[in-house]
């Protein structure tokens, strides 16, 4: 940092004349680094002004507003500086740093030129005062336009439809027009940026440098007027899908000094969903978003490298594939993308093992240079601490990035890895305050206690490594710390601590931990301690308050779990949603979903509830079986074969779906009768004779419903109700479901009934609305029908029902659906197009990218994609392990609880819609309950090829 005294510089012995300049002395602080502005004064000397890239926009505004302002104007003309010119000069990159001013591609896709044709015609023929010649720096250039101005115009014409929405938006729609070649910068030095910058069309820059230099001839047509009037919203639609990913890019192209926070922000979302990189720390991610840039090739056959070669980068495949070569074996292998390759030559600094030749047009690229790679990793084990007992490792910490970290935090280490009981120890020393409350209410403004997630991610995640009884064994000893040689306030402590993360454990995760009988008992005996240390010494208040409001939770839910003792349910042979026992099929046992009743929570299933269903034999006899939900398969097997007459030899269960699938379960699971898919049903059979088994006739069938008209019931009725039961069954899934169905149920002996029924009411939705259109034999009703469930979904991606809305485009989206072109021809375009906007949000490339977008800026509450979800949390496991040489990888750990996290935080609020006008509410009630279905894809496109044939 300097500071610039304008009326006088030391160094120079420079004071201004008095009779022409009058400074006022202004104290500046300016930033060293590119050449900003320049000025002369009358003694012949020239003023530098250095300043970073980002602050260029500020020094503008400082001298613009300063008194300086006409003499510096003055004179900059007397001298003939164009300080536009020193302002705006871009650094040029560096051979091997991408260009964010250039194209990815060398000819453009067929849907971008029509693209900005379209646009170009809106432009000439609705604002032609846009286009015009330009001069600067003494050069002419025509037919251009300005950023700031195409940025208006194009806000203009599309916030009217909802489709553009922001500055920023837009700025993206023209980047990747940009980076198609469409437009262009009129020197090709700048990306598309929202300032006085000139840019035009290709086709206008072309024309400037043929031989004709007649502007009529690219000028629209009448036919091409009519087009984009007719097209306009359309291809704004779909420049609006792409603007996301060409900001991305953009960003990415960017050299690292030029990053802001905020662009790193971004990077580092968007690398914790790349397969290649998830065995990596997060902080390596953050590092690596610094670094990490953008690679295109537009041609296949290109080579990236040949055998041989030194390794310099290593590259991510985003888009497109390549094939692997090596000499005398030819193509040995092709990568696709989310592959990576090239990393291992830099690792042992060799060269490289084969020759990488892209496979197709247009392939995109994340590449990391070897200089980066190694300085990164070079700086994490600096970061890293590791504290060892006996020689081995216990506790393996990283030193937090100041860029990365609360301010006002005072945890400076992050856990990677560790054993179970130092990371519990390290967890209450170093997150939990020994000190009474008070004191630790007021420290926790000012230290950031509330910001570090090591805590709870310790809460969500502790059974995959220290179940609850090794736990509560572990807090039993620090607990009870017997020496000598401890003073008392060292005791007092330990026990304040265990009683903050009692409290907090119980109050994050309820019924898992109270499941539990031992932890009962170790509640019990911990509150009788404090409570006797407070009684008798006067301490430990705080903790007894504590731990009344835990024993309040303990006693609410034994009360809760009476109430619901010997709760039964059934699965209906119809294949009928799971419902309680003596109650319709139409009901889940719910109170009112229009508020948050005590009724609703009896809808959980716990694995002491009983469940009715049957078994199977290969010749379609069955028995019935009534039992726990906990009860393991080898159980069931055993019970099954006596009521049939089987012996027990090689005998196994599985599932028969109506496809024909066979899912074998194994001896350990638990709950499997509400695992069944829709049409699912339950068979004991020899291993050995899997074959002859078949599918029961009603299998194929709808699933029985109710017999009422889809037509009767306002869409806006249907959409509520939907969401308020998919509400009750969300809010009956505990966060540990995810972890028991990702590491696999049979490990914990745990049930995971309730995310069971809340997938099977996604599987429902989807395959009703295919089921419903493809069982509509009139091609009118079957368009109205489509219009309907569009309807349907709007309203519940306006309910912020996420799941049931992908579940109902998806089904929209169907094969058996999709193929019915007559139906669709006859639909109206404006459903057409929203639609295209629907299957647009739900598209999963780049990981499901414009979904996450769209949920990041939602509030609580909301029923997030549950498969999504469950995604990530695989995507999380299978890519990192447990154990790190011995130790728990606490970085999986962070990862899982984030995902987790995003569950919580989806239900943090409850769910307070206002009721529609309620005309057939009962009817709309029972109906949404029990939709009729067919999950056999072979079925549905035999009634969509019956009722619509292909046509010849």
């Amino acid at each position: 940092m300097v500071e610039l005294d304008l009326g006088k510089i030391s160094g120079n012995s420079l004071t201004p004349q008095p009779n022409r300049f009058r400074f006022k002395k202004e104290r500046y602080e300016i930033r060293m680094g590119y050449l900003s502005h320049a000025f002369r004064s009358d003694a012949s000397k020239t003023f530098l002004i250095f300043t970073l890239q980002k602050n260029k926009e500020m020094m503008e505004d400082l001298l613009g507003h300063s008194k300086l302002k006409s003499t510096l104007e003055s004179q900059r003309t007397r001298n003939h500086l164009n300080l536009k010119s020193i302002q705006d000069k871009p650094k040029k990159p560096l051979p091997d740093e991408p260009n964010p001013s250039l194209p990815i591609t060398t000819v453009p896709s067929p849907e971008m030129s029509r693209a900005g044709r379209i646009l170009r015609t809106l432009i000439l023929t609705r604002s032609p005062g846009l286009v015009r010649d330009r001069r600067q720096q003494s050069r002419t250039y025509r037919r251009c336009l300005v950023g700031a101005e195409m940025v208006d115009w194009l806000l203009a014409i599309g916030s009217a439809s909802g489709i553009v929405k922001s500055r920023h938006q837009a700025t993206g729609m023209w980047q990747s027009l940009l980076e198609e070649s469409v437009i262009q910068h009129v020197t090709q030095e700048y990306p598309f940026r929202d300032k006085y910058i000139f840019y035009r069309f290709t086709i206008d820059a072309e024309s400037e440098h043929s031989s004709s230099r007649n502007w009529s001839r690219g000028l629209p047509s009448p036919d091409d007027e009519r087009e984009a009037d007719t097209k306009c919203s359309e291809i704004l639609g779909n420049l609006a899908q792409r603007a996301p990913d060409a900001i991305m890019r953009l960003i990415l192209r960017k050299p690292s000094y030029e990053r802001t926070t905020d662009d790193l922000e971004m990077i580092y979302e968007e690398l914790l969903h790349i397969k290649a990189l998830a065995h990596l720390s997060n902080s390596v991610k953050r590092e690596l978003a610094g670094v990490i840039v953008f690679e295109a090739h537009p041609a296949s056959g290109t080579v990236l490298f040949h055998q041989g070669d030194e390794g310099k980068s290593w590259f991510i495949i985003l888009k497109g594939s390549v094939n692997v070569v090596i000499r005398g074996k030819g193509t040995v292998t092709s990568l696709y993308e989310g592959d990576d390759f090239g990393k291992l030559a830099l690792v042992n600094d060799a060269p490289r093992a084969a020759t990488i030749v892209l496979r197709e047009d247009n392939c995109h690229f994340l590449r990391v240079d070897k200089e980066d790679f190694n300085r990164i990793l070079r700086d994490v084990e600096a970061n890293t601490v590791r504290l060892k007992e006996h020689g081995q490792d216990v506790l393996v910490l990283e030193k937090i990035s100041a860029s990365n970290t609360n301010p006002f935090s005072h945890f400076k280490y992050s856990v990677m890895a560790g054993s179970p009981g130092k990371m519990l120890e390290h967890l209450l020393e170093t997150r939990l305050d020994g000190r009474d409350k008070s004191s630790y209410e007021s420290d926790k403004k000012t230290t950031g206690v509330g910001e570090d997630l090591f805590l709870d991610n310790f809460l969500f995640t502790h059974i995959t490594f220290m179940p609850i009884h090794q736990l509560l064994s572990e807090l039993t000893r620090h607990c009870r710390i017997e020496s000598s040689c401890q003073d008392r306030e060292f005791l007092l402590a330990c026990k304040r601590r265990v009683v903050q993360f009692v409290h907090r454990w119980v109050t994050t995760i309820g019924d898992p931990v109270l499941d539990e009988q031992v932890t009962h008992s170790f509640l019990q005996e911990l509150f009788d301690e404090v409570q006797k240390e407070s009684n008798t010494f006067g301490t430990l208040r705080d903790e007894v308050n504590l731990m009344l409001q835990v024993m309040d939770m303990r006693r609410a839910y034994v009360e809760e779990k009476a109430a619901t003792q010997g709760q039964k349910w059934k699965l209906p042979p119809s294949g009928q949603p799971i419902s309680l026992f003596g109650a319709p099929s139409t009901t889940l046992g719910v109170g009112d979903e229009n508020n948050e009743s005590p009724l609703d929570r009896r809808c959980i299933m716990r694995p002491s509830d009983d469940i009715i269903f049957r078994v199977y034999c290969a010749d379609h006899t069955y028995c019935t079986l009534r039992f726990p939900l906990s009860t393991t398969v080898e159980t069931l097997k055993h019970v099954a074969a006596d009521k049939l007459g089987l012996k027990h030899d090689d005998l196994i269960l599985v599932e028969l779906k109506s496809s024909g699938e066979k899912i074998v379960f194994k001896d350990g699971d638990v709950s499997i009768p509400t695992s069944l898919s829709l049409n699912g049903r339950i068979f004991i059979s020899l291993k050995d004779h899997l074959d002859a088994l078949t599918c029961l006739p009603e299998q194929e069938r709808p699933t029985e419903g109710t017999d009422s008209d889809l037509e009767m019931f306002s869409t806006r009725e249907l959409a509520f109700h939907m969401t308020m039961l998919d509400w009750s069954l969300f809010k009956c899934v505990h966060e540990y479901e995810l972890i028991y169905n990702t590491f696999g149920r049979h490990h914990f002996r745990k049930i995971t009934s309730n995310l069971d029924v809340f997938l099977r009411r996604f599987n429902e939705i989807q395959y009703w609305v295919a089921t419903e259109i493809c069982l509509t034999t009139n091609m009118s009703k079957r368009v109205t029908l489509i219009r309907k469930f569009l309807k349907l979904a709007a309203y519940c991606k306006e309910y912020q029902n996420i799941n049931a809305f992908f579940a109902i485009v998806m089904g929209l989206g169907n094969v058996a659906v999709s193929r019915m072109s007559q139906t669709w021809e006859r639909l109206p375009s404006k459903s057409r197009k929203i639609f295209a906007e629907f299957e647009a949000l739900i598209d999963p490339s780049r990981n499901h990218r414009p979904y996450r977008m769209a949920v990041n800026k939602m509030a609580p509450p909301l029923i997030p994609f549950m498969p999504l979800i469950l995604k990530d949390m695989t995507f999380t496991h299978e890519g990192n392990k447990t154990y790190v040489d011995g130790l728990v990888n606490f970085e999986k750990m962070h990862m899982l609880a984030q995902t987790i996290r995003t569950m919580k935080h989806a239900r943090s609020r409850p769910m307070a819609l206002p009721p529609p006008t309620p005309r057939n509410e009962v009817e709309v009630r029972t109906y949404i309950r029990c939709l009729r279905c067919i999950d056999s894809q072979r079925v549905l496109n035999q009634l969509s090829q019956k009722y619509e044939p292909k046509r010849l």
